[in-house]
């Protein structure tokens, strides 16, 4: 009898980390290929469950060599999906200049630069992705990340089973004046709140220490905002989970991501502790 499979299928753009994603995925327990063609995936998924050797999870890399990938996958995915196997689109990106960086570091060539340039490459495949990272479950820009980071970060979300595995709720902190996070879902400003930077004894500190926290909180305005977004992530997160969205990012932003979008953060945690999600915070600019 056929077992149903976890796969997950890693795209994105060509330097962006797909191949250390891979590697991660493999020291997860996954079987993984890299570059398989599109029209072999199905014929791929049914020797994996007819094996009889215990495979059970899967990871497919594609690039956008795989040409044929793009026009077909919306129907492979759709097919995987109806036969009961839990799939996962995982999309790698990074910004131009870290991409440009990377590949002007390891002296690798684009694989479709051909005759132009590394960064009309670069906008090539971008435009070329738009559909797919579209209907990715999850988007993760490396562009912060070095290798172990990135690994940790896949170690975290594939630790579990398709069976048993929650959705997983991303909440980060992240401030505005270092750009929003391209990988982020609902972005929420709360810039509105009273900023512990203009209190001198407040500056230097952080939003996870109790003296900010305590500041922070106090505020009327800060647990109206709370309550409100307790009662919209409550109503919400429900659904994504009924359309199956494995993951989940939510991004509140201050100035400096120091103070108040940390406090936050923090508390929203501790605010959705019961419910049925594994639950990853992320302070990304908190040190800077």
């Amino acid at each position: 009898m056929s077992e149903r499979l976890d796969i997950v299928v890693v795209t994105g753009l060509a330097g962006s980390g797909k191949s250390v994603t891979i590697r991660a995925l493999e020291d997860r327990g996954f079987f993984c290929i890299d570059n398989l063609p599109v029209r072999l995936i199905p014929q791929f998924v049914e020797l994996c469950e007819d094996s009889g050797e215990g495979i059970a999870r899967i990871a497919l890399g594609v690039d956008l060599r795989a040409s044929q990938f793009l026009k077909s996958w919306p129907d492979v995915l759709t097919s995987l999906r109806r036969d009961g196997h839990h799939v996962e689109v995982l999309f790698i990106d990074a910004s131009d200049d870290v991409l440009l960086r990377r590949f002007s570091e390891t002296r690798r060539p684009h694989p479709l630069a051909g005759n132009i340039s590394v960064q009309e490459a670069i906008a090539r495949e971008r435009k070329a992705l738009e559909e797919m990272r579209a209907l990715a479950d999850k988007v993760i820009d490396t562009s912060q990340l070095n290798v172990h980071e990135l690994k940790r970060e896949i170690d975290e979300q594939f630790s579990q089973t398709a069976d048993t595995r929650r959705m997983n709720l991303f909440l980060t902190s992240f401030g505005y004046k270092y750009g929003n996070p391209p990988d982020a879902d609902i972005i929420m400003d709360v810039r509105f709140l009273p900023n512990p930077f203009f209190v001198h004894e407040l500056r230097d500190k952080k939003g996870i220490d109790p003296d900010v926290e305590e500041f922070v909180l106090r505020r009327e305005e800060t647990n109206g905002f709370l309550e409100r977004l307790y009662a919209l992530l409550e109503f919400a997160l429900p659904y994504y989970v009924q359309e199956g969205k494995s993951s989940l990012t939510v991004a509140l932003g201050c100035t400096g991501g120091r103070h108040r979008s940390v406090v936050l953060v923090e508390e929203m945690k501790r605010r959705l502790a019961s419910k049925p999600f594994r639950i990853h915070v992320k302070h990304r600019d908190m040190d800077k």
